[in-house]
């Protein structure tokens, strides 16, 4: 009987663990997309470039959301207790450091860049480069 109720145990215990382990390494990676067409330039090539651009950059936000989060924030509004206007609206704030294009490249009329960042490398970058806020009111010194 304590047999049966051990491998229950065990079993149940089993059964908890999660589906998959967390992965070891200390890499994000993140994908930007960029629609070529709707940039604005005068040629195609320059439209190309600023959907490369425009890709790499959405690729940074992305980045940022896993590192940082996202802050959420939503809005109802009520007019003679009927619902009326709402507004969720998302903003991501923060510093990358350190990240590595991983690939840029062109599909159909989209271009896609993806990033890799080294989040133990970030850190050690976000030590070195830290920025101090200059106080409004200056000092005098007086030497």
């Amino acid at each position: 009987m304590n047999k049966i109720l051990f491998l229950a145990v065990i079993f149940m215990m089993v059964g908890c663990q999660p589906l998959q382990n967390m992965r070891s390494d200390d890499w994000l990676t993140a994908v930007g997309y960029a629609n070529i067409s709707e940039q604005k330039g005068r040629t195609d090539e320059e439209r190309e470039v600023r959907a490369m651009r425009a890709s790499k950059i959405d690729a940074y936000r992305e980045l940022a959301e896993q590192v940082y989060g996202m802050r959420v924030s939503g809005r109802a509004d009520l007019k003679d207790q009927r619902l009326g206007t709402e507004l969720t609206s998302g903003a991501v704030d923060g510093v990358i450091r350190g990240a590595e294009v991983v690939r840029s490249y062109k599909v159909g009329d989209n271009y896609v860049t993806e990033l890799r960042l080294d989040i133990k490398k970030m850190n050690k970058l976000r030590d070195y480069g830290e920025v101090e806020v200059v106080p409004e009111k200056r000092q005098q010194t007086l030497f």
